[in-house]
C-alpha cells in the first residue's frame, strides 16, 4: 500500500513582511479581502500579522492583505 503524507506550502512575500516590521507597533489601517481593520500592529509574523483593535486581537493572513496604511506616518506607538 503506497501512503501519501500530506504536505503544508506556504509562500513568504518577503517584502510586505520587512516592511511590516519597519511599522510595528504603529497604528496601521490594513485593507483586506474581507473588509478593513484599523489599530495597532501588534506582532509581524512572515504569514500573519496582529491588530489590536478595540479591545479585540485581529490575526492577519499577509495573504489576505490589499493595502496597508500606517496613521501616524509609521512612527511607533510607545
Amino acid at each position: 500500500m503506497n501512503k501519501q503524507i500530506p504536505s503544508f506550502v506556504s509562500s513568504i512575500d518577503t517584502y510586505v513582511y520587512q516592511s511590516l516590521q519597519g511599522i510595528e507597533q504603529s497604528t496601521i489601517v490594513v485593507q483586506t479581502t474581507m473588509g478593513t481593520v484599523t489599530g495597532l500592529l501588534t506582532t509581524v509574523m512572515p504569514d500573519h500579522i496582529i491588530v489590536e483593535s478595540g479591545g479585540s486581537r485581529f490575526f492577519i493572513r499577509i495573504q489576505q492583505i490589499v493595502w496597508v496604511i500606517p496613521k501616524n506616518g509609521g512612527k511607533r506607538d510607545v
